[in-house]
Order: C-alpha cells, then structure tokens, then sequence
C-alpha cells in the first residue's frame, strides 16, 4: 500500500474521482425521489454500466494514439471536421448548461446559508452568486485552476456531513418502490453526474511508462465503481430521510428532519464547492472562445458569464431538469456516440499499440449508440410533452 500512495497511479485516481464528483450529485436525490427506489436502482446500475463502458472505451483510444488530445481532437483525428465540430459543439453547449445549473445551485445554497440571518428570494439570491463569480472571471485570476481541488475536497466533506447525521434519520417508508411523477429524469442527471472522461487524456499523461499505463483499465473500472458508490449512499441517505419532501438542491428539504443549522453548514460548504466549479467552467469557457475560436476578450468573457444569466432569466430555473437535458443530449446522445464512433476507428487507425485492449462485439457497440441516442430522443419528446 506504502508503495501504492507514492506512485502515479493513486493521483491519476485520484484525478478522475475528482473529475467525475460534483456538484452534479445534489440533482441526484431530487431525481430519484421523483422515480422511486426501484427504478432508480435499476438507472445506477444500468447507466453506471454505460458510463463504465464510455470511459473504459476513451481510455483505448487515448492509449492508441501517440498525441495527447481532447475529445474534440480525437474526433477530428479519427472522424474529420464534422467530427470535430460535433465534439466542440457538445463540449461548449454542456458548459454552459453547467454554468446554469451552478447558477442555480448555488443561488439555493445561498438562500440557504443566509436564511437564519435574513430571507433573500431565489432570484436574487441566484443572481448575487452568479454577479459575484462573473467578477472574479473578467479578471481572469490565477488561482482558478487550484480551486478544482480545493472544491473536491469540500464537496467531499459536505457530502460525507450531510450522509453523517441522515442516516441515523432514514425512515423505510420514504422508499416508495414506484415514483409519481418523473420516470424518466434520472436519466440525464446521472448522466450529468457520471459523466468525467475529460480526464482520461490528463490522467493517461500522468502515466509516463508502460506498466503504469497498463493500470489504466483498473484506474478507470475503481474510480467509476467508486463514484457510484458514493453517489448512491448519498442519494438513498437523503431520499430515506425527506422521501416525497426531497428538494431540487438535495439540503433545504432536510431541514425539518436535520434542522436548520445542519443543513446551513451543509449549503455553506456546498456553496463554495459549486462557486469553485463555476470559476473553473467559467474561465474554461471564456479561454475556449478566445485561443480555439479567436473572440476578443471582452467578448469571450461576456458570452461565458452571461449566458447562464439569460437563460436563468428566461425561466429556465431547475437544476436536474437542466442536468437532464445538458446529459441526455450533449453528453449522452453526442459526446458519448462520438467516443463509440472514434473508438471503433482508433481500432484499426491507431498509431501505437495500446496497454489495454477491449474485446467489445460489434453489436454491443451499436447497441450502445441506440441507447444513448435513443435516450435523447425519448428525453426530447417528454420534455416536449410528447407523453
């Protein structure tokens, strides 16, 4: 174990727990409050198993090609321009979705962590956070690249806070077996929340020699299995303890069972972890539109900021619906189809031999495609109203 901790693997698994854990998991109760104990047994497991399956398939491709790229240059190096522009559009539209759904988020837990001082409507409460965290990306400071890990850690900790003292408060009568309302939310948001091969490039460099890339594979099935773990056990914690009364944000729905000041404590720290993914997101965005598409400054600043403001404005003001949408279509029906369709090309295009090699049958990878792009397409008809 001694020698585990000081070599390169704990910190590429370390990385991509980071990566994948959110502020994506507060949506998850909501979700799952809404679909019922059964089905959402039946959503972990299944797209736990897809998104599995995604990064394992990611991690081959990385490993067959000599240069280190980012989803969109994988595309263009194994599907062309059309590829490439798909992946960049995908990458673009779920960070933005992102920023709204922090925005959301950590207008909640503001509400919340101020409420036993004075009240602040949810409007205002959302714009302060956003006003506040726009600022600090038009300066374009540089410690938010550092604020990832100091956000991971604090969400950790708000998580494992929150998990402490519901569990003790679970009532088995809050697990009906068959929600009432949304059966099919909680597939874009644990989508949304699974979701974390952006890193594998990052932590296949990590990995300088050829035995330690060969854990690349194992890397990726502990700190998948890991996250889901953790996602679940937090979930059915809240779930168990507010059933029916479970809130969009996961905490303000605990109150009347853990109360006031629990829950506070809870969404102070759940506040910082989101305004230090919404830096990170924010400034990402903002240099995307500058060094990969040649908007000035100001201008790539603006769009970045400013979109989740508009959108927020507009009404759109629910947090899992947003990660519903943002995981069911750019995550799950683009990016995730694309990363099958570059792995199926890698196969036989690929310039290195890599350190793992999967045996995926054909059919296995075209089922894969249907269900994702089939899932978007149920997800956009229900949103619709369609049924």
């Amino acid at each position: 174990m001694g020698k585990l901790l000081n070599n390169s693997s704990l910190l590429a698994l370390a990385t991509l727990i980071g990566t994948i854990v959110g502020a994506g998991i507060f949506g998850l109760p909501y979700a799952l409050s809404q679909s019922g104990v059964l089905l959402g047994l039946l959503y972990f497991i299944l797209l736990g198993g897809i998104i599995l399956l995604l990064h394992l398939l990611f991690g081959e491709f990385a490993l067959r090609t000599e240069k280190n790229y980012r989803l969109p240059g994988y595309a263009f190096r194994y599907l062309g321009p059309k590829g490439k522009y798909a992946a960049t559009f995908a990458i673009l539209f779920s960070i933005a979705g992102a920023l709204l759904a922090y925005t959301i988020l950590g207008g909640d837990f503001l509400r919340i962590a101020l409420s036993p001082f004075f009240q602040i409507s949810e409007l205002w409460a959302a714009f302060a956070f956003w006003a506040i965290l726009s600022f600090f990306i038009f300066q374009g400071i540089h410690v938010i690249a550092r604020a990832e890990m100091v956000m991971v850690a604090i969400l950790f900790g708000t998580v494992g806070l929150i998990t402490f003292f519901a569990i003790p408060n679970i009532d088995s009568a809050n697990f009906s077996v068959f929600g009432e309302m949304e059966f099919f939310l909680p597939y874009g948001v644990l989508l949304f929340a699974l979701a974390g091969w952006s890193a594998i490039p990052e932590i296949a460099a990590l990995l300088k020699n050829k035995k330690d890339k060969a854990r690349l594979d194992n890397i990726i099935v502990w700190a998948s299995l890991s996250t889901i773990v953790l996602y679940a056990v937090f979930t059915f914690s809240v779930v168990g303890v507010s059933g029916q009364a479970t809130s969009e944000d996961a905490l303000s729905g605990l109150v009347p069972f853990l109360g006031g000041k629990i829950v506070m404590l809870g969404a102070l720290f759940g506040l910082v972890a989101v305004a230090a993914s919404f830096l990170v997101l924010g400034n990402y965005l903002k240099n995307s539109l500058r060094y990969d598409f040649g908007f000035p400054y100001l201008w790539a600043a603006c769009i970045a900021v400013f979109t989740p403001l508009l959108l927020f404005l507009g009404g759109v003001r629910s947090f899992p619906l947003v990660m519903d949408i943002v995981g069911a279509i750019s995550l799950g029906a683009i990016e995730g189809v694309l990363i099958v369709l570059i792995y199926k090309k890698a196969k036989r295009r690929g310039d290195r031999k890599p350190e793992y090699d999967l045996k995926i049958p054909l059919f296995v990878l075209v089922g894969l495609a249907v269900v994702l792009t089939g899932g978007a397409v149920i997800k956009g008809a229900h949103i619709a109203g369609l049924f």
